[in-house]
């Protein structure tokens, strides 16, 4: 799950990215610090008690789901290079990761290794 501060910085970054000013009509300002304040002010309940979520995004966010799109698309673009210049193929459903490549397991396991030291809030296996 992405962090909420990372995730919010990556959706930032993400609109930096396209260039955008506005988006229906709110300035990326705004959308930055309302996007900040919920997650940062997401409550729910369990049997019957109220939490407060101090840490990660919402499941289920519609928030959540596109800032975790964000995340990922920068998280995974040195991953999607080298599988490309390899003839592999990769895909992604928001952060569920398939790749088809025809490497030895042995350079495989070392690469996963090596991925999994550019983020320590995703870990592939």
């Amino acid at each position: 799950m992405v962090p909420q501060i990372e995730g919010v910085l990556s959706l930032k970054k993400m609109l930096d990215h396209l260039k955008l000013k506005q988006v229906s009509g709110l300035k990326i300002e705004t959308i930055i610090r309302l996007s900040r304040f919920v997650m940062q002010n997401n409550y729910f309940s369990y049997e019957g008690q109220y939490y407060h979520q101090i840490r990660r995004g919402a499941m289920g966010s519609p928030l959540t789901l596109t800032i975790a799109n964000c995340y990922m698309f920068f998280y995974e673009q040195q991953i999607i290079r080298q599988i490309n210049n390899s003839g592999g193929l990769y895909f992604r459903y928001i952060d569920d990761i398939f790749i088809v490549i025809n490497w030895p397991i042995r350079h495989l396991m070392k690469q996963i290794d090596r991925w999994n030291k550019f983020d320590e809030n995703i870990k592939l296996s």
